[in-house]
């Protein structure tokens, strides 16, 4: 379990690998010593599993495995060298849960259709994007609700039919990938697991 609050930002080293299988080497800031060999990570979203670790001047490389659900399901195929990442590690008893519950078990993948500097103060600037949603996955989007986009815990703003919005402060654009984003970049969406699960049980009623 994650609360998709971003505690690194790692960069893609290598993907090697075609088809269903993919092994990708992440350069981080991570202390490797903290790492145990098939530990959970959400990168960018999906919790992937440190196959392998080594490490480097100021962190560690860690490997991951890419198989066909992820590859199909989430932007991990289209990743490359040089690719920035947002990381978290998985929950321990006791640690602070300042998100929302986050499982790294990506539904699908939204578009980015718009983004807007809304203030523009002292410590950077706020952010808004709008994003479209897969139709399957817009009805457990809900205003005020929470949402996981690209490994990031963030509130939705508004919401029009398969459209959504979240408003991301300087800190954030700071300290993960999202000041990186543009209009018609793909990221990793996560929806809210109460809402995912409200749903099921209230079709299984009828």
């Amino acid at each position: 379990m994650f609360t998709g609050l971003v505690s690194d930002v790692g960069t893609v080293l290598s993907v090697e690998g075609e088809g269903d299988l993919r092994r990708i080497a992440i350069r981080c800031a991570y202390d490797p010593a903290g790492i145990a060999l098939g530990a959970s990570i959400a990168c960018s979203g999906p919790c992937l599993t440190a196959v392998a670790i080594a490490p480097t001047e100021g962190g560690c490389v860690f490997h991951v495995d890419a198989a066909a659900e992820t590859l199909a399901r989430t932007t991990v195929g289209e990743w490359a060298p040089g690719r920035r990442i947002n990381l978290e590690r998985s929950l321990k008893i006791g640690d602070e849960l300042g998100g929302h519950l986050v499982t790294g078990h990506v539904d699908g993948v939204a578009e980015i259709v718009t983004h807007e500097t809304v203030t523009d103060g002292a410590w950077g600037p706020s952010e808004r994007f709008t994003l479209r949603a897969p139709a399957a996955l817009a009805r457990f989007i809900a205003e005020k609700g929470s949402v996981c986009l690209d490994g990031t815990s963030l509130t939705v703003n508004t919401v029009a039919d398969d459209l959504f919005s979240v408003l991301l402060i300087p800190h954030t654009l700071q300290v993960t990938t999202w000041g990186d984003r543009r209009a018609g970049d793909r990221v990793n969406l996560e929806v809210d697991l109460i809402a995912r699960y409200a749903a099921r049980l209230s079709e299984a009623r009828g």
